[in-house]
This record gives C-alpha cells, structure tokens and sequence, in this order.
C-alpha cells in the first residue's frame, strides 16, 4: 500500500477560499441559499467554508444545515455491519430555497443521491447544486455532476482518497492511497 500527499493544508485553503468566492458570486452573498453539509465528511468542509464566509467576506448570516443520509442510503439493509446514524441539524425551511450540498468526496454518486432523497422531508427547494473538494471522476455509478469542485483526481477503483481535517488529525491534508 502506497500513500501519496494530494492536497496540503496551503493548497487547501486556497481551494477552499477559491470555492467561497464562487459561491459569493453566484449566489449574491448567499440571500435565499442554505449551505448543507453531508454528515460525517461533508460537515468539515462545511464548517471551513462558513468561518472563511464569515471572517473574510463578513457574511454574518450564512444558513446552513446538517444533513444525516444514513436512513436514506440505498444499501442500508444490504451491509452485514449495522449503520451508526449521525444527527441531523436542520433548523431552518428549504421550501423555496437554493441548496448547496456539500460534501469531501464524490465518488459513486450514491450519497449524493441519498442527499437529494432526504433534503425531501424538509421541503422543496427551488435549486440544488453539488460542492465537493474532490471529485474521483471516471468512477461514478450514477449521473451526479458537482456544481463546484477543489480538485479533480483521477483514480482507479481500489484507490482511496482519504481527507484529514485539524482537530481529528494533525493538519488539513488529502491523501490518495493506492493498494498495491
């Protein structure tokens, strides 16, 4: 097995303001728009983006949400391991909102789909668009494009891309880990 650095926490946060600024100009400083981060991952990077929002471009009324999709994965009765369910922090109506999901990875594609099932329960939203830092193209199962993405990398089906945040590792880094 091999471990490769993709992404330091330099590189990193250059995406991620990159990724704040486009949000800002595509959403008019974010009026009418929840930012909803898919639980566990997709929360990290959810909470990067909104303190970036926050003490760079002063946008003091970010609304944002918690999306658990535990429930809603279309392989949740076929695992042989039992799922532990996250919470889900949703105080706020999408009812003729734009949503952005936000997420580390994109892969398959499936957790987006089971995203979109269970944004459902709250409410129709007007819009829906996908951010992810990393988009594993060339490996996906369902037709799910990302809306915004850090980077692209190219991997084949064993490979892994493994994103560590500060505060549950030593530093933000992204790592492609290869079975050898």
């Amino acid at each position: 097995m091999s471990k490769k650095e993709i992404l330091n926490k330099n590189q990193i946060d250059t995406i991620l303001n990159r990724l704040a600024c486009q949000l800002l100009e595509n959403h008019a400083f974010l009026k009418n728009t929840i930012l909803i981060g898919l639980q566990p991952r997709g929360v990290f990077l959810l909470d990067k983006l909104t303190e970036i929002l926050l003490n760079k471009h002063g946008i003091n009324d970010v609304n944002y949400g918690k999306l658990d999709i535990t429930f809603f994965r279309d392989d949740f009765r076929r695992l042989d391991k039992q799922l532990t369910a996250n919470f889900s922090k949703m105080n706020i109506s999408v009812e003729g909102k734009k949503i952005i999901l936000i997420d580390d990875v994109l892969y398959t594609g499936r957790s987006i789909r089971s995203a979109l099932t269970a944004i459902d329960t709250f409410g129709r939203p007007i819009k829906i668009e996908l951010l992810v830092l990393i988009d594993r193209r060339y490996s996906r199962e369902l037709p799910i494009q990302p809306d915004y993405v850090g980077i692209q990398v190219d991997t084949i089906q064993n490979d892994k891309v493994v994103v560590e945040w500060e505060g549950t590792k030593k530093s933000d880094s992204i790592y492609l880990i290869k079975d050898l």
